[in-house]
């Protein structure tokens, strides 16, 4: 979930797409070098794994959740969030194709709405594209075999990927911004972590929703992606 305000240091929660201006050179570079890491073995992986049937899938997830990140919805106090789709996609998909998914919309997001510096693309792509489909997809699969594969498992396992993964994403922002010394960590981690929390609740919904809805439409169930995180 993004929160469309403005960022005034002390006063009002960041916004997860990190602007350029925010960020030190050494929290750039470094999120940059583990983005560009992570993405690299996404590619390798996806390659290897991903089925004939599952890549126009990805095209269709990219579209659907660049389209779905347009909706905004009222939280409280003029905080606004839309959905990230991370942990859908990961779901979906798997860990490694839902990365470059989420990497395509983030980047497009930056280069065509501005939604996000350039500079800063490598951390917002870090919490976006690669934290939120990772600790999105971990959580639904650990729900998913304690409940066995049943109905009620899909749905708590969908709500709490998707909650999880963008209170998880807005954390690391957090811990950006205070590195970067744009905020102390003890104002921004509680703006964000409250923020998001609460954003967080409409992502876990309609991230349950979503797959549940999928799942009853296709022949074949989701309730297996393509991938496993090896």
């Amino acid at each position: 979930m993004s929160y469309k305000a403005a960022f005034v240091p002390c006063a009002r929660p960041p916004t997860m797409h990190i602007p350029d201006g925010y960020l030190s050179l050494p929290v750039i570079l470094v999120c940059w070098l583990v983005a560009v890491a992570v993405l690299a073995v996404a590619v390798r992986r996806t390659a290897r794994t991903l089925g004939e049937r599952q890549v126009p899938m990805m095209s269709v997830m990219a579209a659907f959740i660049f389209a779905a990140q347009m909706l905004n919805f009222t939280v409280a106090g003029g905080t606004s969030g839309h959905l990230i789709g991370g942990a859908l996609a990961a779901m979906l998909l798997g860990p490694w194709a839902a990365i470059l998914v989420m990497t395509t919309v983030v980047g497009l997001q930056a280069v065509v709405f501005q939604d996000g510096g350039l500079l800063t693309m490598g951390a917002n792509l870090l919490n976006m594209a690669i934290v939120a489909p990772l600790i999105g997809y971990g959580t639904w699969r650990i729900i998913r075999k304690v409940s066995a594969g049943k109905r009620w498992g899909l749905l708590v396992g969908g709500f709490a990927a998707g909650w999880l993964s963008v209170e998880c994403a807005a954390v690391l922002c957090a811990m950006q911004l205070a590195l970067s010394g744009t905020s102390p960590l003890s104002i921004v981690l509680p703006a964000m972590g409250f923020v998001h929390a609460l954003i967080g609740l409409g992502e876990g919904v309609i991230t349950a929703a979503a797959y549940l809805f999928l799942e009853r439409s296709l022949y074949r169930p989701l309730s297996h992606p393509q991938e496993a995180v090896q």
